[in-house]
Order: C-alpha cells, then sequence, then structure tokens
C-alpha cells in the first residue's frame, strides 16, 4: 500500500508472540482530504434571465457557499456565458457571504457549457489534497454535451428548467456525468 503508514500498536497486538508476517501487518486508516472544495459552475446566458432563474440561482448559491463556509470548506465560481467562461472567486477558504457581491452577476448571451466545464476542470485539477465537489446550476438550455471534469469527486447537477416544454438535458447531462440531480425548487 503506496503512501499508507504502518499503525504499529495494531501489527504488534495482531502478531502477538509469534514471528512477524505479512498477515500481521495493520495500517494507519488514510487521512481524510483537508475540507472539502466546492467549485460553483453558474449559467449566466440569456435564457437563465428568463422567469427569474438566474435570482433563484444566485439566491441558492448564497445558500451553498454560506454551509461551505459552516464546515470551513473552500470555494470557487466560475460564471459562464456569451463565448466567456469567468473565474468571479478564486478558490479559497468560504468566508460570510452577503448580497454585495454575487448582485452584479448578469446574464447574457449563450451557453458555452464546454468552455464552463473546461475551466472548472482546470480548477479541479490544483486541488486534489480536497475532496472536489463540481456544482452546476443550469437549465440545461445548450446543446453542448461535455465529459464529466475528471478531477470531480463529487458532481451535482442543479437544474433550473423552466420552460413551458422541457429539454430535461440537464437531467440528461447529471445521469451521463453520474451526478447528483437537483431540481432546482426542491435543492433550496
Amino acid at each position: 500500500m503506496l503512501g499508507t503508514a504502518f499503525d504499529w500498536p495494531r501489527t504488534l497486538v495482531a502478531r502477538g508472540a509469534a514471528d512477524l508476517r505479512a498477515e500481521h501487518l495493520r495500517h494507519r486508516p488514510q487521512q481524510a482530504r483537508s475540507g472539502a472544495l466546492h467549485c460553483f459552475l453558474l449559467d449566466c446566458s440569456a435564457s437563465m434571465r428568463n422567469d427569474g432563474n438566474l435570482a433563484r440561482a444566485k439566491g441558492l448559491l448564497l445558500a451553498l457557499m454560506q454551509e461551505a463556509y459552516q464546515r470551513r470548506d473552500h470555494v470557487a465560481l466560475l460564471c459562464f456565458a456569451g463565448n466567456v467562461a469567468e473565474l468571479r472567486l478564486s478558490p479559497r477558504r468560504a468566508s460570510a457571504w452577503n448580497d454585495d457581491w454575487i448582485a452584479p452577476i448578469g446574464a447574457g448571451g449563450g451557453t458555452p457549457l464546454a468552455l464552463g466545464v473546461e475551466r472548472a476542470e482546470q480548477l479541479l485539477v490544483r486541488s486534489e489534497a480536497r475532496q472536489r465537489w463540481l456544482w452546476l446550476l443550469t437549465d440545461g438550455r445548450t446543446s453542448e454535451s461535455p465529459a464529466r471534469p475528471e478531477a470531480t469527486d463529487v458532481a451535482c447537477v442543479v437544474d433550473f428548467e423552466a420552460a413551458r416544454i422541457p429539454l430535461h438535458r440537464a437531467r440528461q447531462l447529471a445521469e451521463r456525468w453520474q451526478a447528483r440531480y437537483l431540481v432546482a425548487d426542491q435543492a433550496a
């Protein structure tokens, strides 16, 4: 077991008075990773403006960041819209949040989901000492279907779709990613 240490007291108890053999060796449990990194990927496309979806997503984002603060986890925020994915909050320890920093986030343009996921992968890959969560908050109104980032330990897709004729793309993406799937109204 590369990278693990022997638990000598437990090993010696298992050995008893016999000569030390391989079956006596006991390993220390692996240390838990130092907290978690919650990387939030927020869809800021024009379709998220509809029916107040972006406002609801911001509210949920604040609640999730507050939970991360209470657990002393780390957070990062990427917003994607038009043809850009912008890092709005570099990975850092979560702090007490208020509405002032999130209110200016606007919406408009298309949904460059693949670009957002690519940027999230770049962030997550640098944080392998932590458990890495990827939270995708989207209405799924895109034809892009990127692969799940390999550096993700836990993925959650929060679906904000509120269209008359639902496409269910966020649910389909969650299934492909083997991610937790949450409907926005039930996630809050």
